[in-house]
């Protein structure tokens, strides 16, 4: 997985977010150090990860999102869960299921990463508080993000832009899988961008 990181201050704790093809990923490695300190911080995530609630929670939102998640390898995971021999960490399950929600990174700010969604559910059981204030910051850096992007985007791309917030709303409401839209939205904006260049009322607003 490969993007561009971002740091986002969090009760003075630096939160690493890498967005990727659309989907944003925050480090709850980072999360974890928050509360516990560096040395627990992989095993408080592994803890996580094996109890039932969060197999379950884990598991719909890659069979919602993931056409190739591997539903057998899940099922097999949640029969284990609760058992005392029962050990998971986030690479086996990336590895034996074929997730896309959770990856590690190694290296320069690495850790494990999620997806917001997943994130802020891991937030939840470890601090709510500090859910709230991840939160705040994170929706702070979007609102920066698209801000930018909309004072230098030209009115065709503000036009398309507007119109494909709409779109992926009424997606959304048609519980299409995430890789459906995005192909989608793609078509579309190409479309829509080439129609709105050629416009000649458009062009006498510039």
């Amino acid at each position: 997985m490969s993007g561009k990181i971002k740091i986002i201050k969090v009760q003075n704790i630096d939160i690493s977010v890498v967005t990727s093809n659309g989907n944003d990923y925050i480090c709850i490695t980072d999360i974890a150090k928050s509360k516990v300190g560096e040395s627990r911080a992989a095993d408080i995530i592994k803890n996580w990860v094996r109890s039932r609630t969060t197999l379950e929670f884990l598991g719909t939102w890659e069979q919602m999102y993931n056409l190739h998640f591997k539903v057998v390898e899940f099922d097999h995971f949640k029969m284990q869960a609760g058992l005392p021999s029962f050990v998971l960490s986030p690479g086996q399950w990336v590895e034996k299921t074929n997730a896309i929600g959770i990856y590690v990174k190694l290296g320069k700010y690495g850790g494990t990463y999620a997806h917001k969604d997943i994130a802020f559910e891991f937030c939840s059981a470890i601090s709510p508080v500090f859910k709230l204030f991840l939160i705040k910051e994170f929706q702070r850096l979007k609102d920066d993000e698209n801000d930018r992007l909309r004072d230098h985007a030209t009115i065709e791309q503000l036009v398309v832009l507007s119109n494909m917030e709409s779109i992926n709303a009424v997606l959304i409401q048609q519980q299409l899988i995430q890789s459906e839209r995005i192909s989608q939205l793609n078509k579309i904006a190409i479309t829509q961008m080439k129609s709105l260049i050629n416009n000649q009322d458009l062009r006498k607003l510039k």
